[in-house]
């Protein structure tokens, strides 16, 4: 089988790599194409990739190309993880928003609105032409915002575009660790949006675990989530909140944090990104190494100032290890390719999962994958709290293909003043004048 990546030069695609090396099962990924617009960028990743191979009788052939037509005749999966803009882009969007008071990371609020108004419009036209060059391809979407643009894409490619996030499994596993508990072996009750869901529950053979966890403040410390949200907030909850619920539960604190800061997120990746592919760039340098060190940097510093906000210290050296998007990848494309069902949290049309969104909305539930795709599964009712804010989140993210669809100025403006996070409609006529006057992607509002 045959899987092409399009934003291959990017800097996590050696975990999707590696993942592949792992796997010797019959009928697994032998070809993968790599796709990217920086030729130089590509280069960088393919000798990363070449270094992991080393030794490995079986490794999946690997070739290049900045040729998208290219890349995708023929493929039998496609992943998606492009970066319109480049982490040049996300900086920008978090300074821009931070001088008004709101926040600017790249999936939640005014930054993910920027974000995602830059990158659907690429998004569809990718997805117009799968369905041309490679219809009987199946598209795993990585690319942020993941369940906007999940949704974009499957107005084109229907059920064949499955989103993916490992935020989801990342909390499951932290919380099943908590509690002892097999996580293989677990039902999470998990919904909402992708960075909008909540663990609602952990089944064990029937039995719900959660509550036991919740009323125990010391168990609730010893992981993530715990220290982020705070014991005594997750008991008024009564739920595990998605991390990025940080934003929303915390925002003053949050943006606090961001404006005092040395640096942003997105001005520390781009710095120390540009770092590794200058030294990528040195023909002796140990490719994988290299790449190496620079994500045990990146991992360490996941939303640090989210952690330095709450007061909940270094990231444990357990929530160091990857979340693990690429074993949800490779689980995906196992369980279409040889129906070996399975069960998955992914970013799916809603189908009748969640009541109060309609059967097009793109949701993040559990779901049964088999040959035929991804079916999201039954789960109880959001709590009114949540029920508004997957509304509210929704309407916006419907607004941004809107603004897309029709270049509307005046519906950029929408969808940020629509937005929980953003406070007023004079901000989001700022912003929306602001992010136009830097991004030259975004030159087709008008």
């Amino acid at each position: 089988m045959r899987l092409t990546i399009l934003g291959g030069g990017g800097f996590r695609l050696p975990l999707v790599y590696g993942a592949l090396l792992g796997d010797h099962a019959e009928g697994r990924i032998t070809r993968v194409t790599l796709h990217d617009v920086d030729a130089a960028r590509l280069a960088a990743i393919a000798r990363v990739l070449t270094d992991q191979a080393a030794g490995v009788p079986d490794a999946p052939e690997v070739t290049v190309t900045t040729d998208l037509d290219e890349a995708l005749r023929g493929a039998d999966f496609v992943f998606s993880a492009i970066r319109v803009g480049g982490l040049e882009g996300r900086a920008a969007d978090e300074r821009i928003a931070l001088a008004e008071g709101v926040l600017g990371q790249e999936t939640v609020g005014a930054g993910g609105i920027a974000y995602g108004l830059r990158t659907v419009p690429v998004a569809v036209d990718i997805a117009r032409r799968v369905a041309r060059l490679a219809p009987d391809a199946w598209v795993i979407n990585f690319t942020n915002p993941a369940g906007l643009v999940t949704e974009a894409m499957a107005r084109h490619l229907g059920d064949r575009v499955i989103g993916i996030c490992d935020s989801p499994v990342g909390l499951g596993r932290r919380v099943a660790h908590a509690l002892g508990a097999d996580l293989a072996s677990a039902w999470l009750d998990y919904a909402g949006l992708n960075h909008l869901g909540w663990l609602r529950g952990l089944r064990i053979e029937g039995r719900d675990e959660l509550p036991r966890l919740l009323a125990d403040p010391a168990l609730l410390d010893s992981f993530e989530e715990g220290r982020l949200f705070g014991a005594d907030w997750l008991q008024s909850l009564g739920a595990i909140p998605n991390e990025y619920l940080h934003y929303y539960y915390f925002n003053r604190d949050a943006v606090r944090a961001y404006q005092e800061a040395k640096q942003t997120r997105g001005a520390f990746l781009q710095e120390q990104q540009a770092r590794f592919y200058a030294e990528m760039e040195q023909p002796g340098a140990p490719a994988l190494a290299t790449w190496d060190r620079t994500r045990a940097e990146r991992e360490a510093t996941y939303m640090a100032h989210n952690r330095e906000a709450a007061g909940a210290g270094e990231r444990d050296a357990s929530d160091l290890e990857s979340g693990g998007y690429e074993k949800v990848a490779l689980a995906l494309m196992r369980a279409i390719a040889h129906n070996q069902r399975t069960t998955l949290i992914l970013n799916v049309r809603n189908r009748a999962a969640l009541s109060v969104l309609d059967e097009q909305a793109v949701v993040e539930v559990p779901c049964f994958v088999d040959a035929n795709g991804a079916h999201p599964a039954p789960v109880s009712p959001l709590p009114l709290h949540a029920t508004g804010l997957v509304c509210a989140v929704k309407a916006v993210e419907r607004q941004v293909m809107a603004a897309a669809d029709s270049g509307s100025r005046a519906a950029a403006v929408k969808a940020f003043a629509l937005h929980p996070l953003v406070d007023s409609v004079t901000v989001a006529r700022r912003l929306v004048d602001g992010y136009t006057g830097v991004h030259p992607a975004l030159a087709y509002l008008r």
